[in-house]
C-alpha cells in the first residue's frame, strides 16, 4: 500500500515545472508504482495558453478549480472548464487550454508517465520507460 500527499512530493523530483513556464504539475503515482496508470494533479496559470497533443498517451482530465477554455483544435470545437468537468483524450486529439484563471485538474494517464516527461515543440509528450534512467524508488 502506497499513502502519499500531493505536499509530500512538493520540491521533489515529481513536482514537475514547465519549461513553457505555463503549467506545473505533481505526480503522484508514476509507471514507477506499476499501477498501469499515473495521476497528476496540474495547475496551469491564468492569461496563459498549452497546447498539447498526447500521440502516445490516452489522458481524463478532471477540473477541480478553476475555468479555462478548452478548444478541440482537430474540430475547432470549444468547451468551457468548470469544477466537476470532465475530459477525455481518448482520439489522442490535439487541444488547447487557455485558463481564465488558475486552474487545477486532476489527470490520468496510460501508459502513465514515468515523471520527467515535458511537451515538446509539438505539444507532445515522449514515451519513456522507467529503463530509460528512471529511479526506482
Amino acid at each position: 500500500m502506497i499513502v502519499r500527499s500531493f505536499s509530500d512530493i512538493e520540491g521533489t523530483d515529481r513536482h514537475v515545472k514547465s519549461r513553457s513556464g505555463t503549467w506545473e504539475s505533481k505526480r503522484i503515482v508514476l509507471a514507477r508504482e506499476r499501477a498501469g496508470f499515473s495521476l497528476h494533479e496540474t495547475t496551469v496559470y491564468a492569461g496563459t495558453e498549452t497546447f498539447m497533443w498526447y500521440a502516445h498517451h490516452i489522458e481524463a482530465v478532471l477540473c477541480v478549480e478553476g475555468e479555462s477554455e478548452l478548444t478541440n483544435e482537430e474540430t475547432g470545437e470549444k468547451h468551457w472548464l468548470t469544477p466537476g468537468t470532465m475530459y477525455l483524450l481518448d482520439g489522442h486529439e490535439r487541444h488547447t487550454l487557455r485558463p481564465r484563471t488558475d486552474s487545477r485538474y486532476i489527470c490520468v494517464f496510460n501508459p502513465p508517465m514515468t515523471g520527467r516527461e515535458d511537451h515538446d515543440e509539438n505539444g507532445t509528450y515522449p514515451l519513456l520507460t522507467e529503463a530509460e534512467g528512471a529511479d526506482t524508488a
